[in-house]
């Protein structure tokens, strides 16, 4: 039996070298979870309700700290799709899909997200900005296009593997392009 207790300091220590790494921008966070492999279960088998509170609890003050939208993602049986607030399907443009994410069709996480976020949606896909992977749920699927991986200390969550990662935009170009911005006169004519 995992310690709730230590995953909530796992997960407050991710959030907070998350936060001071200074790459995790405002706008959409994705999080995988698998509260199986927190646990030390294989992923689907043995979801808990229990892990999946404090997780979410804990993500909720990341947050706020980050000035986040989270999406949490659901297991395969759902297609991965993402339980988010209304007002970011709004914001963002998303496809509202029908169903509503249970502990063994959707996974225990985005089901408890479900069921405590204010006005909850599934949307099917979203591009975002960053993400946290627990328990290597392959959350590459939701992240923009070029995802950068942030090395933090933190290493895993209970006994879950964690992976966290940036985007940024595609570098495009040749010899002569420039990736910073810089106020220049001329063209390419």
């Amino acid at each position: 039996m995992v310690d709730v207790h230590a995953v909530q300091e796992d997960v407050r220590k991710t959030a907070e070298q998350l936060l001071e790494g200074g790459s995790i921008r405002r706008g959409v966070f994705v999080i995988g979870c698998s509260t199986s492999e927190i646990a030390g279960e294989r992923i689907g088998t043995s979801g808990s309700e229990a892990i999946a509170e404090v997780v979410f609890k804990e993500l909720q003050q990341f947050r706020r700290a980050g000035e986040l939208e989270l999406a949490f993602q659901c297991c395969e049986h759902l297609n991965r799709a993402l339980v988010v607030e209304r007002p970011v399907m709004e914001k963002y443009r998303l496809m509202e899909v029908a169903a509503v994410p249970v502990p063994k069709a959707g996974g225990s996480m985005a089901s408890y997200a479900y069921k405590h976020m204010e006005d909850p949606v599934l949307v099917e896909r979203i591009e975002a900005s960053g993400g946290l992977d627990i328990g290597d749920t392959l959350i590459g699927m939701h992240l923009k296009r070029v995802a950068v991986p942030l090395r933090i200390a933190q290493k895993s969550i209970g006994r879950a593997h964690i992976t966290a990662a940036t985007t940024r935009p595609p570098l495009i170009g040749g010899a002569r392009a420039v990736y910073e911005r810089v106020a220049e006169e001329g063209s390419c004519d």
